[in-house]
C-alpha cells in the first residue's frame, strides 16, 4: 500500500476552512483506492508572521522537501500583513525555492454549473503559466524613497532555460490532448523579452511537428477566451500574462470557487504544491460560505501528480455528481455550507 506524506498549509482566511473540508474527502477516496495520505498541518500564515516576524521558518523550504506533495489553502490577510510580504515570503518563496517552474490551471465548466458566457459551446482549456521568473522574479529596487525623485524599477527576467522548460511542458501536454498550443506574448510592444519568447517557441516547436502552434498577443487571447473559448486548448504564457489569463479562465468556468492550480517541477525530486486560486477572502472567513470545489479539484490534480489517476478521476466524478443536481454553496446559487458540500461529495465516494 502506497503512503504519501502531505504537507497541509491552510494559511489564512478561508484557506483553513476549505482545506479542513477537503482533506477528509481526499482521505476517503484514498481508502477506496488502497493508499493512504498522511497529513502534517503546518501553521505558516499571517498569524505565524505576527508571532515570529516571518511567514515560515528559515528552513521552511527544506522542511517541505521531505513531503510528497503540498496542499495549500490560501495566503494573505492584507489588513494584518501587506500582500507583497505574505505572498513573496510564503507562496512565491515556496514556488521559487522548490523550483516549481510550471503552474497548470484547468478551465472547464463542471456538469450543471452555468457559466457567464452566452455561448453554450463546451470548452476545456489548460493554462500553463511560467511560475518562477518573468515579471515576478523580484529583480529591481527603489531609490530616493519618499522623495520627489523617487524611482521604482521592476525588471522581468527571462532565461533560455526557464522559457524553454515551460514551453516544452506545454508542448507535451498539447501532444497528449488535442495537438494544439497557443503561445502568448506581447512582442509587438516588448521587443526584448517577448520577441525572445517567440523565438524560443519556434525553436521548441521544431521538436514537436505534430503540434499546431498559434501565437497570440495577450490582449487578443484575453478577448478570445471570452468570445470563443472552445477554440483554445493548451495556452502557455509568462508569469504575469498567465496570472491574468487564468483569472479570465476562472470567470468563464463559473468563478474563482472552481479554479484549481498545480505548481510542479517537471523534472521531479521535489513535492508539487496544489491549491485553489481564490485567495483568502477575508470578507467571508468564518461564515461557512466558501466554495470548497476549487480545493477539491486541486486535490484531484495532486492525486493525478502522485500517480493515483483512478482516484483523481473518481473524485472529479463525485464532484460532478453533486454539481449536476444544482447543489452548492451560495456563490453557486445553492444553500450548502462549505462543510456540507464537501460531505456530500465524501458520501458519494464512500458508497
Amino acid at each position: 500500500m502506497n503512503n504519501y506524506r502531505i504537507a497541509l498549509l491552510p494559511g489564512d482566511g478561508i484557506g483553513t476552512e476549505v482545506l479542513e473540508a477537503a482533506w477528509p474527502v481526499l482521505q476517503t477516496v484514498a481508502r477506496q483506492h488502497d493508499f493512504t495520505l498522511e497529513g502534517t498541518w503546518l501553521p505558516w500564515s499571517c498569524d505565524y508572521y505576527h508571532s515570529h516576524g516571518k511567514m515560515m521558518p528559515a528552513d521552511g523550504v527544506e522542511q517541505l522537501k521531505g513531503f510528497d506533495a503540498i496542499y495549500l489553502g490560501a495566503v494573505g490577510l492584507p489588513d494584518r500583513v501587506p500582500d507583497h510580504i505574505s505572498l513573496r515570503e510564503l507562496l512565491l518563496a515556496i514556488r521559487q525555492g522548490l523550483d516549481l517552474s510550471v503552474n497548470a490551471r484547468p478551465h472547464r465548466l463542471l456538469a450543471g454549473v452555468p457559466g457567464p458566457l452566452r455561448s453554450s459551446a463546451p470548452f476545456d482549456i489548460l493554462c500553463i503559466r511560467e511560475n518562477t521568473e518573468g515579471e515576478y522574479s523580484g529583480a529591481g529596487g527603489r531609490v530616493h524613497r519618499g522623495g520627489d525623485l523617487e524611482v521604482a524599477v521592476e525588471t522581468a527576467i527571462f532565461t533560455r532555460a526557464g522559457v524553454e522548460r515551460v514551453l516544452r511542458y506545454g508542448f507535451e501536454q498539447a501532444r497528449q490532448r488535442s495537438g494544439r498550443l497557443a503561445s502568448v506574448t506581447k512582442s509587438n510592444a516588448q521587443r526584448h523579452s517577448m520577441v525572445f519568447w517567440d523565438e524560443m517557441t519556434d525553436r521548441v516547436a521544431a521538436d514537436y511537428p505534430d503540434v499546431d502552434v498559434t501565437r497570440y498577443h495577450v490582449d487578443a487571447i484575453a478577448a478570445r477566451m471570452i468570445t470563443a473559448p472552445e477554440t483554445l486548448d493548451v495556452v502557455v504564457a509568462s508569469n504575469l500574462f498567465g496570472d491574468i489569463l487564468t483569472d479570465i479562465g476562472a470567470a468563464i468556468q463559473g468563478g474563482l470557487g472552481f479554479a484549481a492550480s498545480a505548481n510542479i517541477n517537471p523534472t521531479g525530486g521535489v513535492p508539487g504544491m496544489f491549491e485553489p486560486v481564490h485567495g483568502s477572502a477575508p470578507d467571508i472567513m468564518g461564515k461557512g460560505l466558501a466554495n470548497p470545489l476549487a480545493t477539491l479539484w486541486a486535490g484531484a490534480l495532486m492525486l493525478e501528480h502522485l500517480g493515483e489517476s483512478a482516484a483523481a478521476a473518481d473524485l472529479m466524478d463525485a464532484i460532478e455528481e453533486v454539481t449536476v443536481t444544482g447543489a452548492g454553496t451560495p456563490d453557486m446559487g445553492g444553500t450548502l455550507s462549505t462543510g456540507e458540500l464537501a460531505r456530500q461529495i465524501q458520501a458519494i465516494l464512500g458508497r
